[in-house]
């Protein structure tokens, strides 16, 4: 069931504040687990060069810029809601060129409403969502070891090899980190 079908409804699930990485939705009220909080509304962009740190990639060519409050939904390894489109029940229908902000684990007033970025490797960035189980990038789960084998070789990169003994005497190569 769609919660919020208009802004002031939207308005009594939900409200911007601060948090550490900027700002951040957060619970009104308790939300049950299998509701959808909104449709998430925005300007379809039919761009594949188009960028914002907001959008939501809904295809190869197609993304959505979120209008407030949802534009502000932060990432989370162990997200309280999913995005979702093209869904059908006996009470509602998304189209296909909308998105639902679906819960998927209950959530109490004051909670942030979070969602997994899901991003691909090549868009990969170090997470800060403190979640017991951070994956320690914001990356679709099925590319972290893309992720994780990039940034060992650029560790690794760190280190040089000198092949020569060095002036304590040791006639040993020495690894050292620079």
């Amino acid at each position: 069931m769609i919660l919020a079908k208009t802004p002031s409804e939207i308005q009594r699930y939900v409200s911007v504040r601060e948090t550490e990485l900027g700002l951040g939705v957060f619970a009104r009220e308790f939300i049950d687990i299998g509701n959808t909080i909104a449709i998430v509304q925005g300007q379809l962009i039919y761009d594949p060069n188009y960028h914002s740190e907001y959008c939501i990639e809904m295809g190869p060519e197609e993304s959505l810029d979120p209008d407030p409050p949802f534009r502000y939904l932060n990432h989370s390894c162990d997200p309280n809601c999913w995005i979702y489109s093209n869904y059908e029940d006996d009470e509602d229908f998304i189209e296909e060129d909308e998105l639902g902000l679906y819960v998927c684990r209950t959530i109490y007033p004051g909670e942030e409403i979070t969602i997994d970025y899901g991003w691909p490797a090549s868009s990969a960035i170090p997470c800060r969502c403190g979640s017991d189980c951070c994956r320690g990038w914001i990356v679709n789960p099925e590319e972290l070891p893309t992720v994780l084998a990039a940034n060992e070789r650029e560790r690794q990169k760190d280190w040089i090899v000198i092949d020569q003994p060095i002036a304590s005497g040791n006639p040993n190569p020495e690894i050292i980190l620079l």
